[in-house]
């Protein structure tokens, strides 16, 4: 998740490296952005003094760049022409603001491959242009300082598409046979597709924007100062489908909400404060995953865990976990060959791991039945600095002991149905316990039922039987471990961690069985040994408003 936010909101400020001194018009684009829009990112391109100080240190510390955002001007590389100079084509007629929008969440997936090729420095071709028949709808908006040499630049870029000269509701523009419309509108540079400009051009002429509305308005409030960009969300309506990808990593966070995500950069981390309205009526709508509830659960976990995730209400927001598992395991592309002494691969290893938290979480009257009727609050951990040593699990805290417990044999029969080798186990301290052996995985599964330290009925899906016993009677907990303690400093506010990872025991893991060199996972090895840390914590700002606040520990850039 946090990857993928801090590059949508990083990708509208592309060019600040190239100097802050000049001046724009300061125009907000979401004034420009109709209301209906359900994801909006807009950034301070030229940020001055110790914004722009800490922009630079944590770019560079995450990048190791002395320009660290220069290669996300991607995003105008619009199709028949190259990646602009910043300083030559675009700072001239720059102003201070930028956004971006997507009329759609089916179109947040072109804006991830972009996205993710600029990050990683990738060549990219002009069908990475997240506008246009191809791709997505939706437009970038670009505040103007200068409004003929911005006329100038999208003249030249829209001659370079073939695009030809159109208009509506009397405002010209240029529209190519790809979809991708160039204009000038009001005082904004837009470039999108045909029906994204058209939707600026109602806006700009009174229709409503996203800067008037109320649910925007209000997050924008709690915005913190120091925030260098932002992202809104509002996939309240979003089908199955368009909850998808991006749309599905921030219903994790905000279910189906409005959400304002800030970036907050410092000289040694990088903060997403990812603030949530609540809905007028709980009952009609699931807590997000990351609720301040989920750091009880954190908290049960066993106490030498380097990575830990609390999760509230699983039993209504588990296939929202899934889908974001499943963003997550897309954004590693495809499948590698896999580790030569393992034969691991970084998305097999995901799907084996997901499989069983798939059929969970299936939408059937069965599933829900048998399955997510009894589910409360869940942890997931891994312990171990080897693959020998190794011991993670999902754990799920259970209101009916007798179904968790019959929930084993029921989720033996699906996996056996999907071609896992099944097999009834006896362990310690459960009353009910199989193993299955799903392909992609090195090890086999334990899915078992039993109790808690505390009396606590669970169900544990662990990797290897010593992993069932660290879930259910572990040495010692989280939740007065030194590492939570530390990960609550770094949050700090007052909120109690429900993630922690230690990135360098991470990176430790997989450098010892391969999996560094698989090449789905070896472009992103930098930028994890730039991460010291991960924390994250939910806390409520009124009884309107709640934050989940996550934190990068970052290395100082050498």
């Amino acid at each position: 998740m946090a990857a993928v936010v801090v590059g949508v909101v990083i990708l509208v400020a592309g060019g600040f490296g190239g100097g802050s001194h000049t001046t724009g018009t300061s125009i907000d684009p979401a004034r420009a952005v109709p209301a209906s829009a359900p994801l909006y990112a807009s950034a301070d391109v030229r940020p001055k003094g110790e914004k722009r100080t800490a922009a630079l240190a944590a770019g560079r510390a995450l990048t190791h760049q002395a320009n660290p955002y220069l290669r996300l001007l991607e995003v105008l590389k619009t199709p028949g022409s190259p990646t602009p100079d910043f300083s030559r084509d675009v700072a001239p007629w720059l102003g201070n603001k930028a956004g971006i929008f997507l009329s759609s969440m089916r179109s947040s997936g072109s804006l991830l491959t972009l996205i993710q090729q600029g990050l990683l420095g990738q060549s990219s071709g002009s069908s990475a242009f997240p506008f246009g028949t191809s791709a997505g709808q939706g437009a970038i908006v670009l505040d103007t300082r200068d409004m003929h040499k911005a006329g100038a630049f999208l003249q030249a870029a829209a001659a370079r598409a073939g695009a030809r000269s159109t208009s509506y509701r009397g405002v010209a523009y240029r529209l190519s046979s790809g979809d991708v419309a160039f204009g000038l509108v009001r005082r904004f540079a837009v470039i999108g597709s045909d029906s994204g400009i058209r939707s600026v051009i109602d806006t700009t002429l009174g229709g409503p924007s996203l800067a008037r509305s109320p649910a925007y308005s209000a997050l924008l409030g709690f915005a913190p100062s120091k925030a260098l960009a932002h992202v809104y969300s509002n996939t309240g309506g979003a089908s199955a489908g368009e909850a998808s990808g991006l749309g599905g990593l921030l219903q994790l966070f905000g279910g189906a909400r409005q959400i304002d995500v800030s970036l907050v950069p410092s000289t040694s981390s990088l903060a997403l404060d990812i603030d949530t309205l609540k809905p007028g009526s709980p009952a009609t709508q699931p807590v997000p995953s990351f609720a301040s509830e989920s750091a009880r659960a954190l908290g049960e976990l066993p106490g030498d865990s380097w990575f830990a995730v609390g999760l509230g209400d699983v039993g209504h927001m588990l296939a929202t976990d899934v889908q974001g598992l499943r963003t997550l395991g897309s954004l590693a592309g495809s499948q590698g060959p896999g580790s030569p002494g393992t034969g691991l691969g970084v998305k097999s290893l995901l799907e084996g791991l997901t499989t069983p938290l798939e059929l969970l979480a299936e939408n059937t009257p069965e599933a829900k039945r048998s399955f997510q009727s009894w589910m409360g609050s869940a942890g997931i951990f891994a312990a171990g600095t080897s693959l020998l040593e190794l011991k993670a699990g999902v754990v799920i805290d259970s209101n009916n002991p007798a179904s968790s417990r019959a929930a084993v044999g029921k989720l033996a029969a699906r996996l056996r149905a999907k071609g896992a080798v099944v097999q009834t186990a006896t362990v310690p301290g459960t009353d009910a316990a199989v193993t299955a052996r799903l392909t992609g995985l090195p090890v086999p599964l334990v899915i078992a039922s039993g109790r808690g330290a505390g009396g606590q009925a669970k169900f544990v899906i662990g990797v290897a039987e010593p992993s069932v016993a660290a879930a259910l009677s572990p040495s010692s907990l989280l939740a007065s471990a030194p590492t939570a303690s530390a990960a609550a400093a770094a949050i700090g506010e007052g909120a109690q961690p429900s993630i922690i990872l230690d990135v360098p025991t991470l990176l430790g893991l997989l450098e010892g069985i391969g999996l560094t060199e698989d090449p789905t996972i070896a472009p992103f090895v930098p930028y994890l040994r730039s991460v010291t840390t991960v924390a994250g914590g939910a806390h409520p700002l009124d009884a309107t408003v709640e934050r989940f606040k996550l934190v990068l520990g970052l290395r100082p850039a050498s």
